[in-house]
C-alpha cells in the first residue's frame, strides 16, 4: 500500500463499517482465509470486494487471490505518521 501506508503503520479500523469504492479496508481472501490484508476496495463483486494495493508492481491482491471479504474500513493512521487516509 505504499505510498498511502508503510510497514509498521498503526491503524484504527471500523469493523462492519460501510465500504465505498476507493476506501482502504482490512480484508481476507476467500482463497486464502489465513491471510489478513490491508488494500483499497475497487468494486463489489460476487458478494465480496475486489481489492487492490496501491503499488501496481506488487500483485498480492485480488489479481492473484480473487474476491475478498471485508472485515472493516480503515479510518485513521495514528502511528508513526498520524493522519486520515485518502
Amino acid at each position: 500500500m505504499v505510498p498511502a501506508l508503510r510497514h509498521g503503520d498503526a491503524l484504527i479500523v471500523r469493523r462492519g463499517a460501510r465500504v465505498r469504492t476507493g476506501d482502504v479496508v482490512v480484508a481476507r481472501f476467500r482463497s486464502r482465509p489465513g491471510l489478513l490484508v490491508v488494500k483499497r476496495a475497487v468494486r463489489e463483486q460476487d458478494g465480496g470486494w475486489w481489492v487492490e494495493g496501491d503499488n501496481a508492481f506488487v500483485q498480492d491482491d485480488s489479481r492473484a487471490y480473487g474476491v475478498a471479504d471485508v472485515i472493516g474500513r480503515v479510518s485513521f493512521r495514528y502511528y508513526p505518521r498520524p493522519g486520515r487516509l485518502r
